[in-house]
């Protein structure tokens, strides 16, 4: 498996309360099975999509007070150099860094802005087995009400490029405000910044979207809303394919996209 890019993102996972019932959501939106929970780790289960580690799901710590939601982790070298370049550019470090046995090292954070996401320095665990495909992780956002202080911590803290989507004369993304974050010389996309909008209730927090594939977006969404999921967005189709945002029956929000049914032209984008 190829080694990750510094910065660019490589696992996610999610604590639940109800870590059976994640489970059970989760097989059927999304194909996966799992392995056996590791004790010694918090009960930390890894899901597989056609034998491949593609994400994990673990329970609360004990006496933690915390809502449902997936965490992206984005590849480090040194973890511990990361977590000094987090608070030097305004972050906060929620946790860590710490070792995590010969599996590697982790931190979990917070973007000025406030949204969460964690760190990754492999060991013997170097991440996704599997992207881009039906069942794994497929793409992510950042959604933010304050681009700026998003957009700066972000190119500081890790080797981002950004290019602007949206601009010149392209009306399908007219008054969009979206960043892309691009990693090494061919400027290989990884990560997305939408400025939330009114259309977002004043009590959601700035937030990591984390989009993953699925054969089927309409038979995923109609499959996650009759397990007691929501849909809050779409189905839609879109360049990149046809996406729908949801929260699952625990109110961890996620995304699908089936990136085989793609409509019109793609967007125009612009260094910044």
């Amino acid at each position: 498996m190829a080694e990750y890019e510094e910065g660019a993102p490589c696992w996610v996972d999610a604590m639940f309360t109800d870590v059976e019932g994640a489970k059970s959501f989760y097989a059927e939106v999304l194909g996966w099975t799992f392995g056996e929970s590791a004790g010694a780790y918090g009960a930390y289960t890894q899901a597989y999509s056609d034998g491949k580690a593609v994400a994990a799901v673990v329970p609360p710590m004990p006496g933690a007070e915390a809502p449902s939601q997936w965490c992206l982790y984005f590849a480090s070298r040194d973890a511990a150099a990361t977590a000094e370049r987090i608070k030097a550019a305004g972050g906060t470090l929620l946790m860590g860094p710490m070792q995590i046995g010969s599996f590697g090292s982790m931190a979990i954070a917070k973007e000025p802005s406030g949204a969460v996401f964690g760190v990754w320095q492999p060991g013997d665990h170097q991440g996704f087995e599997k992207t881009g495909e039906p069942g794994s992780y497929a793409w992510a956002e950042v959604f933010t009400r304050d681009p700026a202080k998003a957009d700066g911590f972000l190119a500081q803290v890790f080797p981002y490029e950004t290019r602007r989507m949206g601009t010149g004369d392209d009306p399908e993304t007219a008054g969009m405000d979206f960043t892309v974050f691009t990693l090494g010389a061919a400027g290989n996309p990884v990560l997305g910044r939408m400025r939330m909008g009114e259309e977002f209730p004043p009590q959601i927090p700035s937030y990591v979207q984390v989009y993953f594939a699925v054969p089927d977006c309409d038979e995923a969404v109609a499959t996650a809303r009759r397990l007691g999921g929501t849909l809050h967005f779409g189905p839609m189709d879109s360049p990149f394919g046809r996406f729908a945002a949801v929260t699952d029956q625990q109110g961890a929000a996620f995304a699908v996209i089936d990136m085989s049914t793609t409509v019109g032209e793609m967007p125009q984008m612009s260094d910044t």
